[in-house]
């Protein structure tokens, strides 16, 4: 845990797989509202803003649940924001970093999340298939997402119950392919849960998703809206 910032409550955290689940059996795209201190393609975001406050207006606005920046260098987050956040609202968190190492994982557990992202790119089969493993072991939900499409067919077949389509190229973060759900999602097994990632700002940007998607991440958008509240509200208004 970081130092000097208390623990989150021993108590379980909400099911990120049932706030996502939730949503669809009312007819509804869940949204996975992000904080975010600085994007490698946008630059900074929100250097010196609450993050605890921000979730708050985001649990506020309908979000199913709140992803949290926690990679330093390249995004500008930590977990103490993750712990503040997971202190400040009762929604399932989502633990966002650059995984290579199972004590992430403890870490994401430790500090309150609900959920890891795995990215497989950056995993080979064995590892992907062990974090999926000790995430569930651990009480997270592992999120396995990709954007090439050898790559999110590996996530689709390493366990993972929710599964994550990245239109954004993390290579090269300027190359943003919003087809890219329409190219993968028939991938997708029976059973999973899909999320388009990157890429969508608008209820129009949503509506336009095919109908196999279960739940949208959506980061600068909302960090960079003249009123985050609002475009969230429209988000979650549309129905499936």
């Amino acid at each position: 845990m970081p130092s000097g910032v208390p623990a989150p409550s021993g108590a379980a955290r909400p099911s990120f797989v049932d706030a996502i689940r939730a949503k669809r059996a009312a007819g509804r795209v869940a949204v996975i509202a992000e904080v975010k201190r600085r994007s490698p393609a946008s630059g900074d975001l929100a250097t010196n803003r609450d993050p605890a406050a921000i979730a708050s207006a985001y649990a506020a606005a309908g979000a199913a649940a709140i992803s949290v920046l926690t990679e330093p260098r390249h995004w500008g987050g930590s977990v103490d924001d993750l712990v503040a956040v997971a202190r400040a609202v009762d929604l399932p968190i989502l633990y966002k970093d650059v995984v290579v190492d199972e004590r992430q994982l403890r870490e994401a557990a430790d500090a309150g999340a609900s959920a890891v992202l795995l990215i497989a790119e950056a995993l080979d089969d064995p590892t992907l298939a062990s974090f999926v493993r000790l995430s569930a072991a651990l009480g997270l939900t592992a999120v396995v997402e990709a954007h090439e499409h050898r790559a999110f067919a590996r996530a689709v077949a390493c366990g993972a119950i929710v599964v994550g389509v990245n239109a954004r190229n993390l290579r090269v973060p300027a190359e943003l392919d919003r087809e890219r759900v329409d190219a993968l999602h028939g991938l997708v097994r029976s059973g999973q849960l899909l999320v388009a990632e990157s890429g969508i700002g608008s209820a129009e940007d949503v509506d336009a998703l095919p109908a196999r998607v279960d739940a949208v991440l959506v980061g600068t958008a909302l960090m960079t809206a003249a009123d985050a509240g609002a475009l969230l509200r429209s988000l979650v208004g549309v129905r499936r």
